[in-house]
């Protein structure tokens, strides 16, 4: 559970970062429009902040970590979601600087954020079948 929450609160950490640097940067650029810089932020809060500290909610009375499924899910979970936000930066900055990936520099980017998706997808799907599978010890 300890881990579940340390995860969580890097994610807290990181998702501040995020919106500090999103909204610094398009300060200081003048930028007003919309970039994907701004789901970061919201990103990383949502689906590694909130998301590890439920699941350590779960943890508490089960035996969920130790469930191959779960470990299946917390190693392709943490990577795909480090990558997805790698790409919003990827994607984010230069349209914050006003600049056009090229097409091919466009396609690489989106190839790897649905990788991350996918990567992402299959994990929860394992983080599914490992909250079924768990064994819950309720105190009465």
């Amino acid at each position: 559970m300890k881990k579940l929450i340390n995860l969580s609160m890097l994610y807290a950490i990181a998702a501040i970062a995020c919106g500090v640097f999103y909204r610094e940067f398009t300060k200081i650029l003048g930028y007003t429009g919309q970039t994907t810089l701004a789901f970061t932020h919201l990103h990383l809060f949502t689906l590694g902040t909130l998301l590890f500290l439920v699941l350590a909610l779960f943890c508490v009375q089960s035996d969920l970590l130790h469930l191959r499924q779960f470990k299946i899910f917390m190693i392709l979970y943490n990577i795909g979601l480090p990558f997805m936000v790698i790409m919003l930066f990827v994607r984010g900055i230069p349209q914050a600087l006003n600049t056009t990936l090229t097409a091919t520099a466009s396609a690489a980017v989106s190839g790897i954020a649905g990788i991350s998706h996918i990567l992402l997808t299959v994990a929860i799907v394992m983080m599914f079948i490992a909250i079924k599978k768990a064994r819950y010890h309720c105190e009465k």
